[in-house]
């Protein structure tokens, strides 16, 4: 097979339909719209979005318009940062959810933890927490502390 050979699968590909054209053709003088009414008319049936009285589509999504909307289903996590925990733990403690609530470092202890690298750590930690960036861990395992996800 060469590709002077390829073809459209029989039936697939058809002729426009050229209306107006004459009344031998079949769909001469009124097109195939009837007469009179709105259907008749150029542009009839509104603009796109149009529904006919209903509150549109586009109106009843619930987010702003131009704005874009939040995902449902995005996780919000409490980010914690090195430097802070540097200043409110000792060397050898746990750093879990329940400790950073009790050093009040936490914005809703609802939601998990995350530990970001800003900053330096000189105290080795024990860290337990939901999520650690890739800095923040090297960091940590650095200045001799240990790393250790929770679900």
């Amino acid at each position: 097979m060469k590709l002077h050979d390829l073809t459209p699968n029989p039936g697939s590909k058809k002729q426009r339909k050229r209306v107006g054209r004459g009344i031998s053709a079949g769909q001469g003088k009124t097109s195939g719209r009837g007469t009179k009414g709105q259907g008749s008319r150029s542009g009839e049936g509104g603009h796109l979005y149009r529904q006919g009285g209903n509150l549109p589509f586009f109106r009843r999504l619930p987010f702003m318009r131009g704005e874009g909307f939040t995902p449902p289903n995005q996780v919000e996590y409490n980010e914690i940062n090195l430097d802070q925990l540097g200043d409110s733990f000792k060397a050898g403690a746990d750093v879990t959810p329940e400790a950073l609530a009790g050093a009040r470092l936490l914005r809703d202890p609802r939601n998990p933890v995350v530990i970001l690298g800003r900053g330096e750590i000189k105290v080795a930690l024990k860290v337990r927490v939901h999520r650690v960036s890739a800095s923040a861990k090297s960091k940590i395992e650095a200045a001799g502390g240990s790393v250790e996800i929770i679900a």
